[in-house]
């Protein structure tokens, strides 16, 4: 059942909920490691490399399956691959937490919470997309959900940090299967607003051939500081089977035939320029996380817990913004939020940037961060609303995959850019490496700022439009 605007709160206890707790924790695990670095490299006898290696397979299984997770949905249900999704996510979760080396981590953490976070994240989009009629009901799921998913990664370090050192790092993963564990509980009220279709064909081929070139892009860039050569043929050969995955797209397209992904979806102008927004929003937000915790634990000696307490500020700045987003979406356009977003972020990486480099105050990265976390939490929602409303209930399951792919492929693009500038001479310059990679940050989040310009003039919405 659609809800319109103004949904009462059964239906957002019964539907956001669960839907924004699943978004909360699997934005958590793509952070939270960032301040086990030196506890995790101890316990299982590796290294800063090894962890990050870890953390970005985790962003990239989630970014290369997000597409066919979507496509799963139209076939098997949205409810049901929301709970496969949970039920693999929770399996992995506890192998990581009894892992007893870095590649049974790499196989809980990385590979089977990635594949349970692709099935289980379009759903929720999905769902808010059909039962969320109206632009500003719509504005205020999206913002509880990109509000929770925002928090996840900016408060992952805090609560990471705060378990780490109570416990253990093995316990943010217990923490993260309990959690899913209620979510299970929660969502058994969600129903599905449309009809599975068992018969639907899936493109197996495309499904391949999206990620091995997501994944081969990625991890050129992750062997930039090893070898020059091997980077770039990582990305050629990546670019390439990208290439052929689109020519084999537009080839069943015309055919007839059912492909994993509509080309058609790439005509429509705003929702471009609405997910080139989203993969440089998360790409800031998780480069600018590593490159801090990372340069807080490794250089300035900081444990979990100091690191976590510090990412407080990011945490704060994206929570206030992003609670607002429902109030903000009824007052300004979303070009207008999207830009104010972009231009905020970056003035937080240039505060870091002109704060931190020779001054031992950890403080010194609290008002960089809070600016980053309210630039960011600012323009998830209007980006998000951008993209998914520019398709109908049809289109939802691809559109949904393509967004969070986008995103998703941002995050993980973030962590291996800015990690491997930062771990490169981490130990010879680490100011200037932690500069260089700031660098690298803001001229990407400028070119988010110049994309966003580009958005449709699009009035806020009027009470009369916002009732459905």
């Amino acid at each position: 059942m659609a809800v319109e605007a103004g949904p009462r709160s059964s239906a957002l206890g019964g539907v956001l909920v669960p839907l924004a707790l699943a978004q909360f924790i699997c934005s958590f695990a793509g952070s939270n490691m960032n301040v086990m670095i030196n506890d995790i490299s101890e316990d299982l006898d590796t290294t800063v490399q090894g962890v990050q290696l870890a953390i970005t397979i985790f962003l990239l299984v989630m970014a290369a399956l997000m597409i066919p997770g979507g496509k799963l949905t139209d076939k098997y249900g949205r409810k049901r691959c929301f709970e496969v999704g949970l039920v693999v996510y929770a399996v992995g979760a506890l192998m990581s937490a009894a892992a007893p080396g870095l590649g049974v981590l790499i196989l809980g953490n990385s590979i089977l919470e990635g594949v349970g976070t692709a099935l289980l994240i379009p759903p929720v989009y999905i769902l808010a997309t059909m039962m969320f009629t109206g632009v500003t009901s719509r504005a205020r799921a999206f913002g509880a959900i990109n509000a929770a998913g925002g928090i996840g990664a900016a408060a992952g370090p805090l609560i990471g940090g705060l378990i780490t050192t109570a416990i253990s790092w093995r316990a943010s993963f217990v923490f993260q299967a309990l959690v899913i564990g209620l979510i299970v509980l929660l969502g058994r009220r969600i129903e599905d607003p449309a009809p599975a279709d068992p018969s639907r064909p899936f493109d197996t081929g495309g499904a391949v051939l999206s990620a091995v070139g997501l994944i081969l892009l990625v991890s050129g860039i992750l062997a930039a500081d090893n070898n020059i050569w091997l980077m770039l043929a990582l990305m050629v050969a990546g670019g390439l089977v990208l290439t052929w995955f689109l020519l084999s797209m537009r080839a069943k397209e015309r055919q007839g035939t059912e492909a994993l992904l509509s080309l058609s979806l790439f005509r429509n102008r705003a929702s471009n320029i609405g997910m080139v927004t989203q993969n440089v929003q998360w790409l800031i937000l998780m480069g600018a996380s590593f490159t801090v915790s990372a340069f807080l634990q490794v250089v300035r000696g900081y444990n979990a817990i100091d690191t976590g307490i510090i990412f407080t500020a990011a945490t704060i700045g994206l929570l206030t913004s992003s609670l607002a987003a429902a109030r903000l979406a009824r007052r300004r356009a979303q070009r207008t939020l999207i830009v104010a977003g972009f231009a905020i972020t970056v003035a937080g990486i240039a505060v870091l940037l002109a704060m931190v480099i020779g001054n031992p105050n950890a403080w010194a990265f609290a008002p960089g961060l809070f600016l980053i976390g309210l630039g960011v939490g600012a323009m998830l929602t209007p980006s998000v609303n951008v993209v998914q409303s520019s398709f109908d209930e049809a289109q939802q399951g691809e559109i949904s995959g393509l967004s969070r792919s986008v995103s998703n492929l941002g995050s993980s693009l973030g962590t291996a850019v800015a990690g491997t500038i930062l771990v490169a001479g981490i130990t010879a310059t680490p100011d200037r490496s932690y500069g260089l990679a700031m660098v690298v940050l803001g001229v990407i989040g400028l070119g988010g700022l110049a994309a966003a310009a580009f958005l449709p003039k699009t009035p806020p919405p009027t009470e009369a439009a916002t009732s459905g």
